[in-house]
């Protein structure tokens, strides 16, 4: 294989017209130079320069090699400078997965505020069901905030953004909604609910939160979505609890409240790749995603 360092060495005798005046430009002795070719001429299996007068000048292969050669260094000069742009963060490829309700409240205006900063950085957005994404650069998780972080799996470091608080979701007219801003979480005990999260984070967040307020909640009606879930609400079919972070379209039949005693509160963390993490461009992304 052809020593691209070498290349380069005959693309200087080439351009120079003489070993010694390409020993001076490349700050090497004349002998290391003659070297360097007798190395590349052995490795090319074909004679590269002949003596011209005082000089040098290339053979018909030594021609060919310079022109390759003045391609490889035009090509490696390009690489250092998007490398350098890439260590600096101002370009460079995340990809990002985060889950629905993440969407409109937190991940768009954070992207739209990392644009600015990073406007040459391109951004990859999949919607995921909220496990830890190993092939992402950075993931949108749920963990319950009194359970901890948890472990998200190799490789990946879970970087807390925020607290997204429950709501309950009460019937337009429900007693416990009228001249109150919140209410406890052991006076919706008696109540039918309408069960708005899937099996995981979000749910165990609900559950820990009415087991530390001495009750299980009796579901009435099964639900995975948070507008369908006010929906039932409004119907009269129960109850619910909702994140605030869900709760950014509200169906005009419902009333939300605080809950107390105790406030369930789920926690939003990145799952960031660890070779990812030293990236400007996705630091940037986190401050953002923090900022918002």
């Amino acid at each position: 294989m052809l020593d691209v360092r070498r290349l380069q060495v005959l693309r200087a005798v080439v351009s120079s017209g003489s070993v010694t005046a390409a020993a001076a430009h490349l700050g090497y002795t004349p002998s290391a130079v003659s070297q360097q070719i007798g190395v590349l001429e052995k490795e090319a299996g074909i004679a590269l320069l002949e003596r011209f007068g005082r000089g040098v000048r290339p053979t018909a292969a030594g021609r060919l090699l310079t022109e390759h050669a003045a391609v490889i260094a035009r090509q490696v000069a390009e690489a250092e400078t998007a490398l350098a742009d890439l260590r600096a963060g101002r370009t460079g490829h995340i990809s990002v997965r985060y889950f629905a309700t993440a969407g409109a409240d937190l991940v768009a205006p954070a992207l739209a505020r990392f644009r600015v900063e990073h406007p040459r950085v391109r951004v990859e957005l999949r919607i995921a069901d909220g496990a830890p994404d190993e092939d992402a650069d950075l993931t949108l998780v749920v963990r319950p905030r009194s359970g901890g972080p948890g472990t998200p799996g190799d490789g990946l470091r879970l970087v807390h953004l925020l607290d997204d608080p429950y709501r309950a979701v009460l019937p337009k007219g429900h007693p416990l909604a009228v001249r109150r801003t919140a209410v406890d979480l052991a006076e919706l005990a008696a109540e039918p609910w309408v069960g708005s999260e899937r099996p995981g984070p979000c749910l165990d967040a609900v559950m820990d939160a009415c087991a530390a307020a001495g009750f299980t909640p009796a579901i009435a009606v099964e639900c995975e979505e948070y507008a369908t879930a006010q929906g039932f609400v409004a119907a009269g079919l129960g109850v619910s609890l909702i994140p605030l972070m869900g709760l950014g379209s509200r169906h005009p039949n419902v009333v939300v409240r605080k809950v107390r005693g105790p406030e369930p509160v789920r926690a939003i963390h990145a799952a960031v790749r660890e070779s990812s993490l030293s990236l400007p461009a996705v630091q940037g992304l986190l401050t953002a995603l923090r900022q918002v």
